[in-house]
């Protein structure tokens, strides 16, 4: 385990984040951080979210777009998420049948120490309803 100093920076992206709707980018973040009057660079802010998510306090995921998002991070055991791909909501799940394939098809192609990331994307219930009716 990796010994990090707990500065200033760090900890006021921790409490951003916390404090976020859901996934949000380095970029949104640091705009928060920005408009709540915090002096701090973006380079520190990616920095900070890289760590975080390295300790296992954050979730960082890849949007449909390829930029990457990031949040506060409810478990710190392997999961994947359902994501609105509206309004952001997103619902951490296990997947038993995925860790199963993931495990099998790497073991048929000889590979080892293997790991994956599974994000799904689409319309909550709400998020439907609310399209239905337009």
């Amino acid at each position: 385990m990796v010994v990090r100093r707990n500065t200033w920076q760090r900890e006021a992206v921790r409490e951003a984040l916390d404090s976020a709707n859901g996934f949000i980018s380095a970029q949104g973040l640091h705009s928060q951080l920005k408009d709540a009057g915090a002096h701090i660079g973006l380079a520190t802010v990616y920095r900070a979210l890289a760590d975080l998510t390295t300790d296992g306090d954050a979730d960082s995921l890849q949007s449909p777009e390829g930029e990457a998002l990031y949040r506060a991070c409810e478990s710190t055991a392997h999961h994947h998420h359902l994501i609105c791909r509206t309004c952001g909501l997103t619902v951490e799940i296990e997947a038993g049948e995925v860790e199963r394939w993931a495990r099998s098809i790497a073991t048929e192609h000889g590979f080892t120490d293997s790991r994956h990331i599974v994000d799904i994307f689409g319309l909550c219930a709400q998020c439907t309803a609310a399209q239905n009716r337009v």
